[in-house]
């Protein structure tokens, strides 16, 4: 009780705004409102009780509004929409709270515009765009991208529009189901249509291989009466030429050949037989190639015709849907016009006993008719006498209207011309009739004295130019900016002074420093040379006439056997030598608790190896050196080893050997 919710959820806004009004309310969308301040402090009291953190809450009895931004300032300024407070729809409730959030909130359409309009104000209103940039008193600007693609005034529209989304997929799925039934229900129709087909088509099937070895059969015996053909031929050429060598057995041959040629025929009739037989068997097959081709057909017309009679189905309900609306309907309007009857029999027998009333009052009004006819006769003849009467007082009654337009139409002048007059005194000087009465002074009479005193005093205040009502506060303003900026100055200048001296100072301790420092790394590194190196000479030297602070560093290096030279004159070892013997002269100097060397030595040979790690081992007692190294003489003067090995691939592991140990 008495806790109305959290702000996101009291304000609603349209979505093109709710980018702008989410950033212009910021951490505020998620304070608690509550009925009154002391519900508030009760709620406090409960989070301190239960330790369960903390929250902002907007006591709407105590919240009060700060002046709103005035709109008309700003109407006709490019880009500008409004108050962010004009954008969001509340209960009436809540428009105190929302003037004290965002009254003072200005919403621009992009950032370009803002800027402009900032620049122009001083940089003294707070404004947010559509896409959420804010830009704060003083210039200030924040933006960017929100890493979260929420957003909480959106979030209860959202949620209806998924909850229409979610029933709409639903009735749309109950129908996508409805409509998976019925195709199932097709689906076995039309399974079971083609099984038949099927079994009709394997039935073509059979008859069509039987036709096929019919058809082979009668082949293979027209192969066998060619073959029979062939021979016979043969044996006629046999006969023949027999026939030349003994005439005495040519009527027997003769006979002979007349068996074989009606063999022959008999073989030629059996052979057109069995071709008949053929093509019997391929009539067959066509047939049944014909009827199987058929039946495709029937089952494909079948398919269109259950597709026709389902669009005819669907197209029925629907009618039989909007048939069922019309009946309902009209069984409405049945009904009504029912009612509608019941009442006009109602009405109609009202009507009948009226008639009948009004029969017996016409009856009547007859008699009263005649009665007042012979009383107006009466007072007609009364009535000629006041016609005269009647006219006179017409024309002195429109005498009378005339007289009164003409006042009206002198009133309206004079209402005009006192409207006028009072239009010129607020124009001119801000002042009503009723305001102006109180600064009547009776003792001014003469109307021309008093104009020609009026032109005068507007003359001196033409000569006085345009007034700066503001122009005290601007003095105040840029006095006291100026007195400011003055004080600034002098401090500048004085601290000026300030940091010359103690550049000075600094630039001739810094010599003197240096010049001290400077020998004593000399001297060090001279010796730590000579150590390294096993004797020898090395010096580091200043260029003469230059500034010492400026002046270059000569490295002069003289290893034993060798003459004078520059350090650019070595070898790469000698000269990685020489650093490595400077490096160590400044430790020496000023040695450092810790020091990483990273592999300083690989230049290095293995007799220089074991005299830079032996001077190592010296500078250990001083400081702790960690040393990156390859070489085995750096790695034998060491005190702990540390090693990364890889003995399964992409795990690496640290391998660790106490030498002192």
């Amino acid at each position: 009780q008495g806790v109305d919710g959290v702000v996101a959820d009291l304000f609603k806004t349209e979505s093109k705004y709710e980018t702008a009004v989410e950033t212009a309310l910021g951490a505020a969308l998620q304070h608690i409102v509550t009925d009154t301040e002391k519900k508030a402090k009760e709620l406090v009291e409960f989070l301190k009780e239960k330790k369960a953190g903390r929250a902002t809450f907007l006591p709407l009895d105590a919240i009060k509004a700060k002046d709103p931004i005035r709109e008309e300032d700003y109407k006709d300024e490019a880009g500008v929409i409004g108050r962010a407070s004009g954008l969001v729809n509340r209960d009436e409730r809540y428009s105190e709270l929302a003037e004290y959030l965002l009254g003072r909130i200005l919403v621009v359409d992009k950032l370009d515009n803002a800027l402009k309009l900032a620049r122009k104000k001083s940089y003294s209103v707070k404004m947010v765009t559509l896409e959420g940039e804010m830009l704060n008193p003083g210039g200030s600007i924040t933006g960017g991208a929100y890493k979260h693609a929420g957003n909480l005034l959106s979030r209860r529209r959202k949620i209806t529009e998924a909850g229409k989304r979610i029933k709409a997929l639903d009735a749309e799925i109950e129908k996508l189901e409805k409509t998976v039934e019925a195709h199932q229900s097709l689906k076995v129709s039309l399974r079971e249509r083609f099984e038949k087909a099927d079994e009709e088509a394997v039935k073509a099937g059979i008859a069509r291989n039987t036709a096929g070895i019919n058809l082979k059969n009668a082949k293979e015996r027209e192969e066998e009466a060619l073959t029979t053909k062939s021979a016979g031929d043969d044996r006629l050429k046999t006969l023949g030429a027999e026939l030349k060598d003994t005439e005495a057995k040519l009527s027997e041959e003769r006979k002979n050949l007349e068996s074989i040629r009606q063999k022959e025929q008999t073989l030629r009739e059996e052979l057109q037989n069995r071709r008949d037989a053929g093509a019997e068997s391929l009539k067959a097959f066509d047939e049944a190639g014909a009827k199987l081709e058929e039946l495709r057909l029937s089952f494909s017309t079948t398919l269109q015709q259950d597709k026709y009679i389902d669009e005819q189905i669907s197209r029925i309900e629907v009618e039989k849907e909007e048939l069922q609306g019309e009946i309902e309907v009209l069984s409405g309007k049945q009904k009504e016009l029912e009612d509608s009857l019941k009442e006009k029999e109602n009405e109609a027998s009202r009507l009948d006993e009226e008639i009948a009333k009004t029969g017996q009052e016409i009856e009547d009004c007859g008699k009263k008719d005649a009665r007042l006819k012979e009383e107006r006769q009466s007072l007609n003849e009364k009535n000629k006498s006041f016609f005269a009467k009647r006219e006179k007082l017409a024309e002195v009654l429109n005498e009378l209207d005339k007289e009164l337009l003409r006042l009206n139409s002198k009133k309206e002048k004079l209402e005009n011309e006192i409207e006028s007059l009072s239009e010129y005194m607020w124009q001119e000087y801000e002042l009503t009739y009723s305001y102006a009465v109180e600064f009547k002074d009776d003792t001014l009479s003469d109307l021309f004295e008093i104009k020609r005193h009026c032109q005068e005093l507007r003359d001196d205040i033409r000569r006085l130019g345009d007034v700066n009502v503001n122009a005290i506060e601007e003095f105040k303003e840029t006095n006291g900016r100026y007195e400011f900026l003055s004080a600034q100055h002098d401090d500048l200048i004085r601290a000026t002074a300030s940091l010359k001296g103690v550049i000075s100072d600094l630039d001739k301790g810094m010599r003197e420093q240096f010049a001290d420092k400077f020998k004593d790394i000399n001297r060090e590194f001279s010796k730590v040379f000579k150590e390294l190196f096993g004797g020898g000479k090395g010096a580091v030297e200043l260029q003469d006439g230059e500034d010492i602070l400026d002046a270059d560093v000569a490295i002069i290096a003289q290893p034993p056997g060798k003459k004078l030279q520059n350090m650019l004159q070595l070898s790469g070892g000698e000269r990685a030598l020489t650093a490595i013997a400077l490096l160590f002269a400044i430790q020496n100097l000023k040695p450092s608790p810790f020091c990483l060397l990273d592999e300083i030595e690989a230049a290095l040979d293995d007799a220089n190896i074991g005299r830079f790690a032996s001077f190592l081992g010296k500078l250990a007692d001083r400081t702790q050196y960690i040393v990156i190294t390859h070489r085995r003489g750096t790695m034998a003067v060491a005190d702990r080893l540390y090693g990364i090995t890889m003995q399964e691939k992409g795990i690496s592991k640290l391998v660790s050997v106490e030498l002192k140990k």
